[in-house]
């Protein structure tokens, strides 16, 4: 245990400035505390997000930015406080890896919404020194924000439900969504919104896909198992569908009127932003109020229900659809990600990719 205490250095892929393009990069990882689990990554699933950000469209980038939390790893050693995992344990990493620890969010064990949080990457950590993500050889994280994957399960397949999984099983959870029999619509097929109709049909729901042509149809009701496949600008149907949904999971992250879903829900049903939308969205209060319909959102979800949701994926057997790639394709899949050619997630294999040898 004596190499606690010193700083090592890994190798990861990194963007440099706001191009986004991902070349090797060297760095040091903070000293490993007691509490602290030293992680060797095996692989990295890419969200949206990681494109977002190695690009600085939300305009807050800090480079160099080793991008990727999704993250899946082999536990190599613990700190001498550490309780929940040991080595040589398959474990996950996510959005967070930090926060405050004394907020009313985060003493109800709700820390994504602490104001204090700390992200895997692009963030600074209580040292002072910058975090980067799972686009890396390793990385040194608190165990609070480290879950357990379940045996059998691997590592490829649980890497999407680190973000996207989560993302979804947390409004359903957090608002008594996960009963069977319930009527839910997913709208906008990628990855969220696929991991959506996975969840939600291992819950026992009836699934519709809500979308703005029928291009997915075959692969939402045929790959996916969706029970039912909604364009909707097909007036007739919208009609015939109308008040009857129990909840519509929102994951198109551009502008888009509302008034449709709402006026699919029935009463108390529940329209569910997922997608992130930096221009004002819009829609007529009589749709709210005459139905006492509720428009919400909810942020990725804590570290109780991401392990909880890779319990449950154990269980059902959960199975997303992924594209694992080596690392010396990741700009390639950045560019087919920008322009949505993937199903649905694309899974860097960073141990195969053999970093040390860039």
């Amino acid at each position: 245990m004596g190499s606690l205490k010193e700083e090592r250095k890994t190798i990861g892929w990194a963007a440099t400035d706001p191009s986004g393009v991902l070349s090797p990069y060297t760095f040091t990882l903070r000293n490993t505390g007691a509490e602290d689990v030293f992680i060797k990554v095996i692989c990295c699933g890419v969200c949206h997000t990681d494109l977002h950000q190695i690009k600085n469209d939300l305009g807050m980038s800090n480079y160099p930015m080793v991008p990727g939390h999704e993250v899946v790893g082999e536990v190599m050693e613990v700190g001498p406080e550490v309780t929940k995992f040991k080595v040589g344990d398959c474990v996950g990493v996510g959005c967070l890896v930090g926060c405050c620890a004394t907020c009313r969010p985060c003493k109800a064990e709700v820390e994504q919404y602490c104001n204090k949080k700390i992200w895997s990457y692009n963030d600074v950590y209580t040292d002072g020194k910058p975090t980067q993500g799972g686009f890396a050889n390793s990385m040194v994280v608190h165990q609070k924000f480290v879950v357990k994957i379940p045996e059998g399960m691997s590592p490829e397949q649980v890497a999407p439900l680190l973000c996207a999984g989560v993302t979804v099983y947390s409004p359903l959870n957090h608002f008594g969504l996960k009963g069977s029999g319930l009527k839910g619509g997913i709208l906008g097929l990628g990855g969220v919104g696929h991991m959506g109709v996975l969840i939600a049909k291992a819950m026992g729901h009836h699934v519709t896909v809500i979308s703005s042509s029928d291009k997915k149809k075959e692969e939402a009701m045929d790959v996916l198992g969706a029970d039912d496949y909604l364009v909707s600008s097909d007036v007739d149907r919208m009609q015939e569908l109308a008040d009857s949904f129990d909840y519509i999971i929102d994951t198109v992250p551009a502008h888009h009127p509302l008034e449709p879903s709402l006026s699919l829900l029935k009463l108390d049903g529940k329209l569910i932003i997922l997608g992130v939308i930096n221009v004002p969205l819009q829609f007529v209060s009589p749709l709210l109020m005459l139905g006492r319909k509720m428009i919400t959102g909810t942020f990725i979800g804590s570290m109780k229900e991401t392990q909880e949701m890779l319990e449950f994926c154990k269980e059902k057997g959960v199975r997303s659809t992924i594209e694992v790639v080596k690392m010396d394709y990741v700009n390639t899949a950045m560019e087919r990600l920008a322009k949505n050619d993937v199903r649905y997630r694309f899974v860097v294999d960073v141990a195969g990719s053999k970093l040390e040898d860039e």
